[in-house]
């Protein structure tokens, strides 16, 4: 690739080298990603593309028409797909990266009205409606040129074969329609599952499977993908003129086309903004991938007069958030042990920032996950972490391998005490530890449970700490938790000074030890590890029976027929007071002075049942309360303290950064209350709560 107009000119030799360089590697980049093979991750790739556009604005010289700035889409190849020249070019769209860029876009390119639309990350999509029946469908390809996918495109059940008659909307008689295919995030492990049945490289992500399984052979085959299809636009349209692009959006879904559920109409550049910044924590409520939002100046005419570059329109932007999909280096995969014996596997990965903060683990969920999504120890992986959720392996790049990969083999034997692992029953897909007492994995996650604040909230018994006293064997299991005396510390180095006797941590364990003694029924049976047994269970128990006693002599039946607890958990509570070593532990919390019985309610406000009769839903950060503080605030005061909005939701409790919960209560119509409001509510004033609509 050459410069076009570098010839004669006298920019330095070492810039021309540069530049070529950048833009060959941004080319060959481009046209893997369009094939659904790429080898670099989006981040990556947004980098060099700008630092290919700085340098061509420092020397403008650089910057012909066979600049990869200037081109839209892959150039077309070989393909078993016939070439089709698009009726109107299909363009790209300009990037932003954050608010000042996306500001001085909005100052530059004002409009009295604007569309955000939420961008999906998926493969372009060229459909052909002549009088209402469609003809043809295309890839995007260079943007003038595409591939010919129709009878691909028929088994997608959103491209319908006919347009719907409307009476507000006459069918045009020709309609070029722009959309994406893509496939749900939630569908993608089932499609990966497939390919790698039938023995198909796995796919790295759900865009790179919608590109591949766009351009199959066999339209049949495709069928088995799971593809859907959004409209974002309109290219040349005969016998319709819609004024503006939402007008356009309303045509194409009374016609049965589908459009995007999350695209606004706005008025103002700050409403832009909002919108943007709204996203950046609901991105996830769609379901299909994004990386960023799309800004359009709605009016078509507008649209007109502002023109287009030789790659993408002037009247549209999209703001694109930091990444939460990267690639990197599988090093390695481990297992580890929980509090249950659960014996799960991790990847261990070249280091890389994902999501504002550096990921070096990722789950593997299980024994069969590292099989199913085919990954190889030593692969390029493609890894996700979207908001606050734990790190996830999504899938390797397959077309990237040397040979030197290897295959995970799951540990016969536990890796932290050397017992053999097996399934606890017939069936179960996760391995576990039989050595429930003794292995130091499932005894370190058991303590550390205890003392969290779903339990006992024991704050100075950290993880550091309780490894030590469990190494040391001074805690040789649970039962000797609240043994713990200023003696007994005396061998630990976390809770002692230089002078042998106890630091603040040490003191501050005792306290805690002292307090947790009259712990509510609840939390005691949380502490004690039963599997299937949280917070909601544990209430449920302790608002039943009077003591651990009580709950230890029922039968499963009894048990499971407790409202909030069923005859899983049921079961599996009556088997634990079986175990000998399990009501030994019972036996030496009493001992110790644990009070193993239900309180008497006092006759204060916080637990009269106030809220009695209310099911409430909490969602985003609440300054106040901590996120099973809130849960126990509701619940002691009577009321349901409810995990989903639905339509028997009396009230929605929205903090910051409030989530998908927050849209589905705007949806139904129920009522929404701010923290504020939240407090007097506890405090018995009703009034608080709005009529819901």
């Amino acid at each position: 690739m050459e410069p076009q107009d570098v010839q004669g000119s006298t920019t330095d030799p070492a810039i021309v080298a540069q530049w070529q360089q950048l833009a060959e590697e941004i080319q060959h980049h481009r046209q893997l990603y369009y094939s659904g093979n790429p080898i670099i991750d989006d981040a990556t790739f947004d980098q060099r593309y700008q630092q290919l556009l700085a340098l061509e604005q420092q020397y403008p010289q650089l910057a012909g028409d066979d600049s990869p700035t200037r081109q839209v889409g892959a150039i077309p190849t070989a393909s078993p797909f016939a070439n089709v020249t698009h009726l109107e070019r299909m363009l790209s769209l300009d990037n932003v990266f954050n608010i000042a860029e996306l500001s001085a876009w909005l100052a530059r390119t004002p409009g009295e009205r604007y569309l955000t639309e939420l961008k999906i990350d998926g493969l372009s999509i060229d459909l052909i409606y002549e009088h209402g029946t469609l003809v043809r469908a295309a890839t995007r390809g260079d943007g003038r040129i595409g591939e010919d996918v129709t009878n691909n495109a028929r088994v997608i059940d959103d491209i319908v074969p006919k347009l719907q008659p409307h009476p507000d909307y006459p069918i045009p008689d020709l309609l070029e329609v722009r959309g994406e295919v893509y496939i749900r995030v939630d569908d993608f492990p089932a499609v990966n599952t497939r390919r790698i049945a039938e023995g198909g490289a796995p796919f790295a992500n759900p865009r790179n499977a919608a590109a591949g399984s766009l351009r199959m052979k066999n339209a049949e085959s495709v069928k088995h993908r799971k593809l859907h299809m959004i409209c974002h636009g309109i290219g040349k349209i005969d016998g319709y003129t819609p004024a503006s692009l939402h007008d356009a959006y309303a045509a194409l879904a009374a016609w049965g086309l589908r459009v995007s559920p999350y695209t606004k109409q706005v008025t103002s550049a700050e409403e832009v903004i909002n919108q943007v910044n709204y996203f950046a924590t609901h991105r996830h409520d769609a379901d299909h991938e994004t990386d960023g939002v799309v800004i359009k100046i709605d009016d078509r005419a507008a649209q007109q007069a502002l023109g287009e570059t030789s790659r993408a329109p002037r009247w549209a932007i999209a703001y694109k958030y930091p990444p939460e999909e990267v690639n990197t280096t599988l090093r390695d995969i481990w297992v580890g042990v929980g509090r249950t014996g659960r014996v799960t596997p991790f990847a261990v990965m070249e280091p890389v920032t994902v999501a504002g903060s550096v990921v070096q683990m990722a789950t593997l969920h299980n024994q069969f996950e590292a099989r199913r999504k085919g990954v190889l120890i030593g692969d390029t992986v493609t890894i996700r972490k979207a908001g606050e959720v734990i790190p996830e392996v999504l899938g390797p790049l397959a077309h990237s391998r040397n040979g030197s990969e290897r295959q995970f083999i799951f540990p016969q034997l536990c890796p932290e005490c050397g017992t053999r692992l097996g399934p606890a029953k017939a069936g179960d897909v996760d391995y576990r530890c039989p050595n429930t007492r003794y292995c130091p994995g499932q005894l370190q996650g058991r303590i550390s449970y205890l003392a969290s604040r779903a339990a006992f909230d024991i704050e100075a018994l950290g993880e550091r700490g309780s490894a030590e006293l469990i190494r040391r064997g001074i805690l040789r299991d649970e039962g000797d938790v609240f043994d713990l005396t200023e003696e007994k510390l005396a061998d630990s180095v976390t809770f002692t000074n230089e002078q042998g006797g106890l630091n603040e941590q040490g003191k501050k364990l005792l306290k805690n030890l002292a307090a947790a003694k009259h712990a509510d029924l609840w939390r005691i049976l949380v502490a004690l590890s039963i599997r299937h047994v949280g917070p909601t269970a544990a209430r449920a128990l302790a608002e039943h029976f009077a003591s651990v006693d009580d709950i230890a002599q029922a039968d499963a039946a009894t048990l499971a027929a407790i409202d909030g607890v069923g005859p899983i958990i049921g079961e599996s509570i009556n088997q634990w007071f079986t175990v000998d070593w399990h009501q030994e532990i019972v036996r030496r919390w009493r001992e110790a002075g644990v009070v193993m019985e239900r309180s008497a309610t006092a006759d204060t406000p916080e637990n009269e049942q106030i809220l009695a009769g209310l099911t409430i839903v909490a969602t985003g950060s609440l300054q106040e309360f901590t996120r099973d503080g809130v849960k126990e605030a509701i619940i002691s005061r009577g009321g349901k303290a409810a995990s989903s909005v639905s339509k028997n939701t009396t009230v929605v409790v929205a903090g910051d950064k409030a989530g998908s919960k927050l849209a589905k209560a705007e949806q139904l119509g129920v009522p929404i209350i701010d923290e504020t409001q939240f407090i007097a509510l506890l405090g018995g004033d009703r009034s608080v709560i709005p009529d819901g609509d």
